[in-house]
């Protein structure tokens, strides 16, 4: 159990075990593979006359996985042949009817039992099937080994997750940096943005001599609102500390972080379209950059 306020690690959806074992007459092996999935699907292929493992199987995988779509195999032979001989006993009663039936009317020596034997079908091989405590010990010895290689899948899943993570913190201080550089770009600055102003005010006056000073007042005031992007970097800066909160506490936060990326993509987009300066604009499409690599790359996590 976790102490309060611990971590959890960062869990990537992609990961691969392959454990083998070998006992009670078979040899089995384990393969286990995990991708990307919306939800946690388990797809099962189990050797014939293993199917009551499936929901034992499913119930451990469950208990371990939160999402991705997960691919558990189990191959199993036997060590050696376990076959026996049996009796075809409806053939065998149908050949000695017709010898009793025939007997006396055909000139020849009775039949032996070697020859009775000999026909085809009267002897048949078999599978052997394992006592019960026998099958109950092998399914909890594949149970055994099955905890192993899920454990190996979510260990290889935790060191692409800690990888992940180190990527998207990087893309974090990034975005935290071009926003920074965009508070402080000589556009944002107030003199910067009168200036603009009365050039694009001189334009429209240009334009048209008939503008009153009520129109062009609000024009003024419309062309300001487009020109600040104070409600952008803000919540930039709220999406970059909840975000670096949730990749801090681990665990299965991938849908959240993708919630935050979606709303990383909406801020830069809406910061790309105020810019008034060629500075902004490149500050944003740098940061509308790092932003899709945010995107991809949390599509991996669970």
């Amino acid at each position: 159990m976790l102490e309060s306020g611990a971590s959890m690690a960062l869990m990537s959806m992609t990961g691969f075990a392959r454990i083998a074992g070998a006992g009670f007459g078979y040899r089995w092996t384990w393969e286990l593979r995990s991708v990307n999935g919306k939800g946690l699907d388990i797809r099962l292929r189990l050797p014939a006359g293993f199917d009551q493992l499936d929901q034992a199987v499913r119930e451990r995988a469950g208990a371990m996985l939160s999402r991705g779509s997960v691919q558990i195999g189990l191959s199993l032979q036997r060590e050696a042949s376990a076959t026996a001989l049996r009796v075809n006993e409806d053939l065998l009663a149908s050949i000695l009817d017709l010898v009793r039936r025939i007997e006396g009317t055909v000139p020849a020596a009775p039949p032996t039992l070697d020859g009775i034997l000999a026909i085809r079908g009267v002897l048949e091989t078999v599978e052997v099937e394992d006592d019960p405590q026998t099958a109950a010990a092998l399914g909890e010895r594949l149970m055994a080994d099955l905890e192993i290689a899920l454990g190996e899948m979510v260990a290889a899943r935790a060191r692409e997750g800690a990888a992940i993570g180190a990527v998207l913190m990087a893309r974090m201080d990034e975005i935290d940096r071009l926003r920074s550089e965009a508070e402080a770009a000589p556009a944002r600055k107030p003199e910067a943005i009168r200036r603009r102003l009365a050039e694009q005010v001189a334009t429209l006056l240009d334009a048209s001599s008939s503008f009153d000073p009520d129109r062009l007042h609000q024009e003024a005031i419309l062309l300001a609102t487009k020109a600040d992007i104070r409600e952008e970097l803000d919540r930039l800066q709220t999406h970059v500390a909840a975000a670096r909160v949730l990749l801090s506490e681990g665990g299965a936060v991938g849908r959240k972080l993708d919630f935050l990326a979606q709303e990383f993509n909406r801020e830069t987009n809406t910061l790309c379209s105020k810019a008034n300066d060629r500075s902004l604009t490149a500050i944003g499409l740098d940061m509308k950059a790092a932003v899709d690599q945010l995107r991809e790359q949390v599509q991996n996590l669970e």
